[in-house]
């Protein structure tokens, strides 16, 4: 069975999406759709901007997004996915690639998600940090032992977790698992707590942008974050949707459970090559590529 992925936040970068712009009419057409539905030339920042026009997140967010999307839409009838799924923010770029959203439906969520996103941001100061070669549980006891909002965030891979938190809670954290003996720990360049209860306010804002769109059926399941399951249902979609702002994203076991479903070949559509690394540390058997 064949899946494709969609990276998040993170695997933004210069230049990106320009080839696309200049190869295809298609891709060109979009683009310019997606300047005049977000207000602003963001092909500009895009294809000519810089790494700190990029990192803003109301910029980064609808840059993957729109990267990500076009780049399956150019693939024509050679785009059949078996099963989807995206990384945080590259969920929905997966609901557009399954048909259960629209081009211009996902990238007003996704807009949408980005400014509420910022907006909580800029409410309460706090980070995230990477935890690498560290045990699950390991992770989890020391967060549950500290007296301050910190929560693992992501478990991107075996030994690869991002926790989540006030900015107090992660340095104690960090302090705390390099003690165990974890091989590192070092807090991200990140504007906010995404992925922790510091983001609740974000996810009230994007529950209202939700209930505006209409979600079609899918054609193929989706694997969402907050739970790693398939699905098709519309109703669970749009609630993991919007829970996935303050729950973790539980990638590894997405993994795992799409290779028990028959995964064999795994395409990483958008920047990067993140999530193609982090499926090659769990399984080398099945075929990778990057669209």
């Amino acid at each position: 069975m064949k899946a494709y992925v969609f990276p998040g936040q993170g695997a933004q970068f210069p230049g990106m999406g320009k080839n696309l712009y200049c190869d295809s009419n298609l891709a060109k057409d979009l683009f310019e759709k997606a300047n005049d539905i977000l207000g602003f030339r963001i092909t500009d920042l895009m294809f000519d901007g810089t790494d700190e026009n990029l990192k803003q997140t109301k910029v980064t967010q609808p840059a993957i997004f729109l990267h990500s999307v076009i780049l399956s839409k150019t693939l024509g009838h050679n785009f059949k996915p078996d099963m989807v799924a995206g990384h945080s923010l590259g969920e929905f770029s997966a609901l557009v690639a399954n048909k259960t959203l629209s081009f211009e439906d996902g990238l007003y969520l996704v807009s949408e998600r980005a400014k509420a996103m910022q907006k909580a941001c800029e409410k309460t100061p706090s980070t995230m940090a990477a935890i690498i070669g560290a045990q699950d549980k390991t992770v989890i006891d020391i967060c549950n032992s500290i007296d301050e909002i910190v929560i693992p965030a992501n478990f991107n891979s075996p030994g690869q977790i991002v926790i989540s938190g006030s900015i107090k809670g992660i340095n104690i954290a960090c302090e705390k698992l390099k003690t165990a003996g974890v091989k590192r720990a070092l807090p991200l360049k990140v504007g906010g707590a995404f992925h922790s209860p510091l983001m609740k306010s974000a996810r009230e804002d994007l529950a209202k942008a939700i209930n505006t769109v209409n979600f079609n059926k899918p054609v193929c399941p989706i694997y969402q974050n907050v739970t790693a399951r398939a699905t098709i249902d519309t109703d669970e979609i749009k609630k993991n949707l919007i829970a996935q702002l303050t729950s973790p994203v539980l990638w590894t076991q997405t993994m795992k459970n799409m290779i028990a479903d028959g995964l064999t070949t795994y395409i990483e559509l958008g920047p990067g090559k993140v999530l193609q690394g982090l499926l090659r540390k769990l399984n080398k058997d099945i075929e990778i590529y990057s669209a």
